[in-house]
C-alpha cells in the first residue's frame, strides 16, 4: 500500500478515512466525483486527491502539544 504524499504511516491514514467516512455519512458534500457511494472509499479518494486537511501534533517532554507539521 502506498501512502498518499503527507500522511506518514497506515494508522494516521486509517484514522484520517474513517473520520472523513463518518462526516460524509452525516451528510458533508464529496469533495471528489466518484462512481461509488461508499463514503470509506471517497473519503480514500478525497486523502489520496489532497483535499482532506489535517496537523500532526507533536507532544513535548512538558505535557504540551506542539504543532510539528500540517498535511494537505
Amino acid at each position: 500500500m502506498d501512502l498518499p504524499r503527507g500522511v506518514d504511516s497506515k494508522f494516521r491514514y486509517i484514522l484520517l478515512a474513517a473520520k472523513r467516512a463518518r462526516q460524509l455519512q452525516a451528510g458533508a458534500k464529496p469533495l471528489v466525483q466518484a462512481a461509488t457511494k461508499k463514503p470509506t472509499k471517497i473519503a480514500q479518494m478525497e486523502i489520496e486527491a489532497g483535499l482532506v486537511p489535517f496537523e500532526i501534533l507533536e507532544t513535548s517532554a512538558n505535557g504540551g502539544d506542539k504543532k510539528a507539521r500540517s498535511g494537505t
